[in-house]
């Protein structure tokens, strides 16, 4: 009959339904970048699954549906690709490879994400144990902060195979929105140092820009307003400085992490035999803000050492 399909379509029909099937997703690493991004993926329809030995993941998400199981090795077992998201390199170790970690979980075909920021040398060592096991790996840590989780406007900085990348594309566009496969295995994680090397000079940039206005006797937040309108205009002038204005150091990324990311530059840097000289300095910045229990505040109260030298503070403006 005519306009009815033939058989073969109908099975080219299945077989492309088949194709496009929502693949099960592991998630370990809840915390203020994970959690949003989990929730996205739920959001989208995935099966998400997390590990519960710890602490109990947080609550709104098992509201939308978060499945949650013993440790991370059931996880494995129980997710087509799973992702980590956790602090340092240490971490991301002993989830792998420690007791009931997601290795001894693994079987061939599955996919394993890192999605954390660490050492580019130990993320080589990393897939390939896991290679080794019959499965892929990626490294794909982003930026763009608790902002940038909650939004699903995050940076994804690839690092591995085409096809592995191809494979988790459609995972990654639920969480992010500039996706870029940057290299072989190792090559993401340098691109996520580079990435905060920026960002901390920017950050100290806009810290001695305000420092200097204020002490001047400006209003900060019209010099910020101001700035913003010509070439110094930037994310980081428009997001941090305004929170250097208004004294609002809630973590969305702690001072601590990022002095982990820049001791990674410069370790790297002695390595390849590279001066980074303002990155030090900026290093050195973080270390007293450290010194003085800044720690765990936003990266964006590095302003707190400039003004600690100064002897003067941003004020808050309008």
């Amino acid at each position: 009959m005519a306009g009815r399909p033939e058989g073969g379509a109908v099975e080219r029909g299945l077989t492309i339904k088949t194709e496009i099937q929502m693949e099960t997703i592991g998630f370990i690493g809840l915390g203020i970048m994970g959690a949003p991004m989990a929730g996205h993926l739920l959001d989208a329809g995935y099966t998400v699954i997390a590990s519960d030995h710890r602490s109990k993941p947080p609550a709104d998400l098992v509201a939308k549906g978060l499945k949650t199981v013993s440790d991370h090795a059931a996880v494995a077992k129980a997710a087509d690709i799973i992702i980590t998201m956790v602090p340092d390199t240490p971490q991301v170790a002993e989830v792998l490879f420690g007791g009931n970690g997601v290795a001894s979980g693994l079987s061939e075909g599955k996919l394993v994400i890192d999605m954390s920021s660490i050492s580019p040398i130990e993320t080589k060592t990393f897939a390939g144990k896991i290679n080794e096991m019959g499965c892929d790996y990626l490294d794909a840590p982003v930026s763009g902060g608790e902002v940038g989780a909650k939004a699903a406007s995050l940076t994804i900085m690839v690092g591995g195979e085409e096809r592995a990348f191809e494979r988790a594309r459609p995972v990654f566009e639920k969480m992010g929105k500039n996706i870029t496969l940057v290299g072989p295995n190792g090559v993401g994680q340098t691109t996520k140092v580079a990435n905060q090397i920026v960002v901390a000079l920017t950050i100290e940039a806009v810290a001695e820009a305000l420092v200097f206005a204020s002490k001047a006797g400006a209003d900060p937040a019209k010099v910020r307003q101001a700035l913003m309108g010509g070439l110094a205009a930037s994310r980081i002038l428009e997001v941090h400085g305004e929170r250097m204005v208004r004294r609002t150091f809630a973590p969305g990324f702690r001072i601590e992490l990022h002095q982990k990311d820049l001791n990674l530059a410069l370790e790297g840097a002695r390595a390849l035999g590279v001066s980074l000289p303002n990155t030090s300095t900026t290093q050195k910045l973080f270390n007293s803000c450290t010194a003085n229990g800044d720690a765990r505040e936003d990266h964006s109260a590095l302003v707190r050492a400039l003004e600690r030298m100064a002897g003067h503070e941003v004020g808050r403006g309008e």
